[in-house]
């Protein structure tokens, strides 16, 4: 249900009044103090500009229009006056149903926060002593994960005496991240643990 219709009219009176302070508020449709969060627009009568420009969906003839001009055609569709350009000269507004919007907006938000927090890991591994062949092979399974985001965790196992070979290991990690140079950059030098050495590598930021 849009603003507008929910506090709409007069809030009856209690009896009771608090003591303290006053919350802090902004004093928006009919006289109603709301509380506005960091994320919310001036909606209704909390816009103060004189004219505004309409745009929009739910405005036939897009253009400047004065601010009861503007509240009347918002009232006609039972919707709200939303500011979502206060800095423009004159503010932009649109008339929408500004709770279904403000649910929308934080909904984006919080799956753009989501997908940005998520960091999805492939590991790549070969041995000290991998053929060309299967070098190349693995390579270009490490390049298909960066191009999609993911990190490389590039993993050398020693088994038995193959640890004789580590300083053949860590050649191949750093050819490994040369040969990815287009595609990832290394975040580390290839680290020994126990019998195995391990590199991650980051996909490059697209421009």
């Amino acid at each position: 249900m849009p603003y507008k219709k929910r506090f709409g009219g007069s809030k009856p009176s209690t009896g009771f009044k608090p003591s303290g302070p006053k919350p802090a508020g902004v004093r928006g449709q009919r006289g109603f103090v709301r509380q506005k969060a960091d994320d919310e627009l001036n909606i209704n009568e909390e816009i103060t500009a004189s004219q505004v420009r309409l745009v929009g969906d739910n405005i036939a003839e897009p253009g400047i229009y004065p601010i009861s001009k503007a509240l009347s055609l918002a009232d006609e569709l039972e919707l709200d006056l939303v500011e979502i350009s206060a800095k423009a000269d004159p503010p932009v507004c649109k008339i929408l149903d500004y709770q279904k919007y403000l649910y929308q907006q934080r909904k984006k938000a919080k799956e753009m926060k989501q997908n940005a927090s998520k960091v999805t890991i492939k590991e790549i591994r070969f041995g000290p002593n991998t053929d060309e062949h299967d070098f190349q092979f693995k390579l270009k399974h490490a390049r298909g994960f960066l191009e999609e985001g993911s990190k490389v965790k590039a993993t050398i196992f020693f088994r038995g005496r193959s640890i004789m070979f580590a300083d053949q290991g860590e050649k191949q990690l750093l050819r490994f991240a040369v040969e990815l140079e287009e595609f990832g950059r290394a975040e580390n030098m290839p680290v020994l643990e126990g019998k195995r050495m391990t590199m991650m590598i980051a996909p490059v930021k697209k421009k």
